[in-house]
């Protein structure tokens, strides 16, 4: 056996959905933020970094939920969910659709100038941090990272 073995990694049954999924977990959190601050300092700047940061995380969450649903076929052998995995795949679906439009919202102001982006915006992010929280806590319950004690 060698010491690193490509194939194995590439090819294990579900390592590529626990490594993936801090991707839009990040950048849709760290754009959310970048987004508060340029509205608080009306800084245009930041606001191009939160629009190009939830850009990103939107569009990783499709491999994510690609190789999410690919682990349950493979591990469970498509067993029927039920309990905490089926609250975490309801959940990361929510959260992923939250997050695009969270970046519809961006994207409708970028394309259009004379839009602004909308005040209650605000709130609908807030949910969406709220939501990928709770989905990432329960998906650490299910590794094992964040067992019950």
């Amino acid at each position: 056996m060698r010491l690193f073995d490509a194939r194995s990694i590439v090819l294990a049954k579900h390592a590529q959905h626990v490594v993936l999924i801090h991707f839009p977990i990040a950048l849709c959190l760290v754009g959310i933020g970048f987004d508060l601050v340029a509205q608080y300092k009306a800084n245009r700047v930041l606001a191009d970094v939160a629009y190009y940061n939830l850009l990103v995380a939107a569009f990783s969450t499709i491999p994510v939920l690609a190789t999410g649903l690919l682990a349950w076929q493979l591990q469970l052998e498509g067993q029927r969910l039920k309990g905490t995995l089926l609250l975490h795949l309801v959940l990361a679906v929510v959260s992923s659709i939250m997050i695009w439009i969270v970046l519809s919202f961006h994207w409708r102001a970028r394309r259009k100038p004379q839009l602004r982006l909308p005040a209650y915006r605000i709130p609908v992010e807030l949910l969406t941090v709220a939501f990928i929280t709770l989905t990432a806590h329960l998906g650490g319950i299910l590794s094992g990272v964040n067992a019950p004690s």
